[in-house]
């Protein structure tokens, strides 16, 4: 891949609304306007807000790598017709102009990131200075990082193979740590993998002395002083959810003593009871007639501020939308089979998220995660990781059948579900694979969980209720052309 230098250069004002400025060119023969971003921390900062900012485009967080693309590849959705914006996705024609378009629009942007990601990185230099002083030079290089990491591992995860010890070898996808006009060396995913979780781990130790989360929590509230630089801690790739993407990043390569380590390393320090810095919903917040917390926020470790969010809900969810533009459980009426199938309790906090709407003219079943509500809690997230993945990782990978079970049944009852007791290791793991499915719809993880574990049965697109069989090559999504070609040339 050709990498372009250039930065999004977007503020992060002091009220936590976000605005987004032009584009600055940085060419290698001119670094003029670099220098003058990166003269002090505020322009260190500029340009670190400006990557989480652009995570939202539609390309990746902000639709397509969450709600859209990934969660209809999952087969969340019933889609079944060929009218329907999404159905060449629910059948893997990934040759077909709208997937083709997506993905290669996913994987521009990403490494468009990831380019401007090591820009940052390249002007932290190796130690703290005066001009980038602690705790700003620990948390900014480590938040750079661990988000060059996080987007990789992405890519990775979509367009790579299944990790195997038969594929792991094999060369896949290009691993960006420095900026070049030359077209980079596809590696392995082994070696890529050894990537990520070098820049992980390098993003830890800079970020366990200076990110203020573990000594001041998130901090939500904001500063009176009102510099909020290191506040909001929910939104940025912080210590905490750095350490949980280690551990998915662990799993990822099937080193389940190593995610489980890390996973409740993790989880003994976040939920001391002094400290639980990631609460659980509360009943009154999760039931709220007036302004429910759909997305759980204060279990949110790691999320995407976007003020756009609504758009999100309009474009993809709005019980005003066309069937052949919605996604839906169902053809657009208001059959809720396929919520009776998914959720086994009827006081799952999470299926209060589908409800029957009217618009006066079209009366169907609607997901309102994603729906405004003004003041309402975690108005503006779009989460990217959660507690709930961390103590399910700890359950898939503890040792110990009962271990694992505990872990697996805190999430149960966190929503207000009944706690189970599989009888078997392989038992636990089909309820884990349920409660994934339940726990991260909207949220772009139920295609690489299937994917990690090679399933070969899925819900039906085609069919309120029921399963299909799933074909292993479907997983992998082909390299975009605009990736390809530079190759052959």
């Amino acid at each position: 891949m050709k990498i372009l230098y250039k930065l999004s250069i977007c503020l992060l004002l002091s009220s936590f609304s976000l605005s987004c400025n032009k584009w600055i060119d940085v060419k290698p023969t001119d670094r003029l306007s670099e220098n003058v971003l990166f003269a002090n921390k505020e322009g260190y900062l500029k340009a670190l807000n400006g990557v989480y900012v652009e995570m939202t485009n539609q390309a990746l967080y902000g639709q397509e790598m969450t709600s859209g693309a990934l969660d209809v590849l999952a087969q969340y959705y019933f889609i079944n017709s060929s009218t329907h914006r999404y159905y060449e996705y629910t059948t893997f024609v990934y040759t077909a102009d709208r997937p083709k378009a997506t993905f290669d629009g996913a994987w521009r942007k990403a490494y468009e990131l990831i380019a401007n990601c090591n820009v940052i990185l390249e002007k932290c230099g190796d130690n703290a200075s005066e001009t980038l002083p602690e705790p700003y030079f620990g948390i900014i290089k480590g938040e750079t990082l661990a988000l060059r990491a996080f987007l990789h591992l992405d890519m990775l995860r979509l367009f790579g193979p299944i990790y195997t010890e038969s594929s792991k070898t094999k060369a896949v996808l290009p691993y960006i740590s420095k900026n070049t006009f030359s077209v980079a060396l596809l590696i392995s995913s082994e070696q890529f993998m050894s990537n990520v979780t070098d820049d992980l781990k390098a993003a830890i130790l800079l970020m366990e002395t200076t990110d203020p989360i573990r000594t001041a929590g998130v901090r939500n509230a904001g500063n009176p002083s009102g510099n909020n630089d290191l506040y909001y801690r929910q939104y940025r790739l912080n210590y905490y959810a750095v350490r949980a993407l280690l551990a998915r990043a662990y799993l990822w390569q099937s080193k389940k003593a190593e995610a489980f380590s890390e996973a409740v390393g993790l989880l003994n320090e976040v939920q001391l009871p002094a400290k639980n810095v990631f609460p659980y919903v509360t009943n009154a917040n999760a039931t709220s007639a007036l302004k429910p917390d759909r997305v759980f926020s204060t279990e949110v470790m790691f999320s995407l501020y976007d003020i756009n969010r609504d758009e999100l809900y309009k474009r993809l969810f709005d019980v005003n939308l066309l069937a052949n533009a919605k996604l839906s459980f169902n053809g657009g009426d208001s059959n809720e089979g396929r919520v009776t199938n998914l959720y086994d309790d009827a006081n799952d906090y999470r299926r209060r998220s589908w409800q029957i709407l009217s618009s006066g003219t079209i009366t169907a079943l609607t997901n309102l995660k994603y729906q405004d509500i003004p003041d309402g809690p975690g108005r503006y997230m779009i989460p990217l990781i959660r507690l709930s993945e961390v103590l399910l990782i700890a359950a898939e990978c503890s040792p110990d059948l009962s271990v694992g079970i505990g872990y697996f049944n805190k999430v149960r009852t966190a929503r207000n579900a009944l706690s189970k007791t599989p009888a078997s290791d392989a038992a636990l793991k089909i309820e884990i694979s349920n409660e994934y499915r339940r726990e991260m719809l909207g949220e772009g993880q139920q295609f690489f969980y299937y994917k990690r574990n090679s399933t070969l049965t899925v819900p039906n697109n085609a069919a309120v209720t029921g399963t299909k069989a799933m074909v292993l090559n479907n997983y992998v999504v082909p390299l975009p052309e605009s990736e390809t070609s530079q190759r052959n040339n």
